[in-house]
């Protein structure tokens, strides 16, 4: 296989939807659905569902195919490190923060990445969910080059908080 490397994915491109194997098809929609807030768009009889934001046919996919009752993947295995939902406004997230908070739903960290801030949490199959949103274009930080300058800080929570606490 010839690799052009002049050759770049279009910018447009999105990452669609992810599938995850999962033990449980009920709990998983329980914390995807009735958590997260996602919609239940179709089922593939009692193996399979597909779930969305705003009406897409799915975000994610989840499947009991060749998982079902099956412990969490091992830490530290290859495989997937996150899948991350993004949502559209620092509110957004902080009102998950608080649908969290008000669940007794754990986070197993929160971060400020200077592009983005963001909430990490496991869904009940251990696989990791970060919930962000990215800060504007305007405001990432650059280094003296023009890249970018990513980091992790902790993200202050109760500042996020605040951002419906002020309605």
């Amino acid at each position: 296989m010839s690799a052009d490397t002049n050759y770049k994915i279009p910018s447009h491109t999105r990452i669609g939807h992810v599938h995850l194997k999962v033990a449980d098809l009920q709990r998983s929609l329980d914390f995807y659905c009735g958590l997260l807030g996602f919609e239940l768009t179709s089922r593939y009889g009692t193996e399979a569902a597909f779930i969305s934001a705003g009406g897409y046919h799915h975000h994610i996919g989840l499947n009991i195919w060749f998982s079902k009752n099956a412990p969490p993947a091992q830490n530290n295995s290859v495989g997937l490190f996150h899948t991350a939902i993004l949502y559209p406004t620092r509110k957004d997230l902080a009102i998950i923060l608080d649908r969290l908070r008000a669940h007794d739903y754990p986070l197993t960290g929160a971060a400020d990445h200077g592009v983005s801030e963001a909430l990490y949490l496991d869904d009940p199959d251990k696989n990791g969910v970060e919930l962000y949103w990215d800060k504007p274009i305007v405001l990432w930080p650059k280094n003296e080059d023009g890249s970018l300058e990513m980091f992790t800080k902790p993200l202050n929570l109760e500042g996020l908080i605040s951002e419906i606490q002020n309605d």
